[in-house]
């Protein structure tokens, strides 16, 4: 047990605590072989009462613990319904800070000077050109298209192929007829 609190002494956390240590190392160092076992035992006996008290400690807690669960179950509140209430107050609080607050102006502020800049006002204003230019070009193929289309069903061989089409119609439907009278639906 001796070698462990030795090296306990020897490793500090950070410069603070090293200069500490070297001074309860020192401390330690100038006592006699009996005040040394003197010491250990009171802190032995001092760390036994504390882990006690910690784990009376954690009991209780536990203890508590489960009696709120049991009552948050008759009252109804949920673990999610927890959790969502965390996560919106949570979002409230960030929603409600000075940092927040900041940095949604400072985005206003920056969306705004875009919006402002003469080269968003040209950009802008080239694509709204181009989208009504495109828009136009469209409008005249579809009026294009729509002008072809018109003198073909107007031309000689689309009125061929139209009749050509309603006289196979007209045979088709006498056909289906002299077979319903054939199969004796007469």
């Amino acid at each position: 047990m001796e070698d462990h609190n030795t090296a306990n002494l020897s490793e500090p956390a950070s410069p603070a605590a090293s200069v500490a240590s070297a001074e309860i190392a020192a401390e330690f160092a100038a006592l006699t072989v009996e005040e040394k076992e003197q010491r250990r035992a009171e802190w032995s006996q001092e760390l036994a009462r504390v882990e006690e008290e910690i784990n009376t400690l954690r009991t209780v807690l536990a203890s508590k613990t489960r009696h709120a669960s049991d009552l948050k179950r008759k009252l109804g509140i949920t673990v999610w319904k927890e959790v969502t209430d965390d996560v919106n107050q949570g979002l409230r609080n960030i929603k409600e800070s000075t940092v927040f607050q900041s940095v949604e102006q400072s985005v206003g502020n920056f969306s705004k000077a875009v919006h402002e800049a003469p080269l968003y006002q040209r950009t802008e204003s080239v694509l709204k050109s181009t989208g009504e230019k495109t828009a136009s070009v469209f409008g005249s193929i579809t009026s294009g298209i729509t002008s072809k289309l018109s003198q073909m069903k107007n031309s000689e061989s689309m009125r061929s192929i139209e009749a050509s089409v309603g006289s196979a119609y007209e045979n088709v439907k006498a056909l289906s007829y002299v077979i319903r009278w054939r199969n004796g639906s007469r």
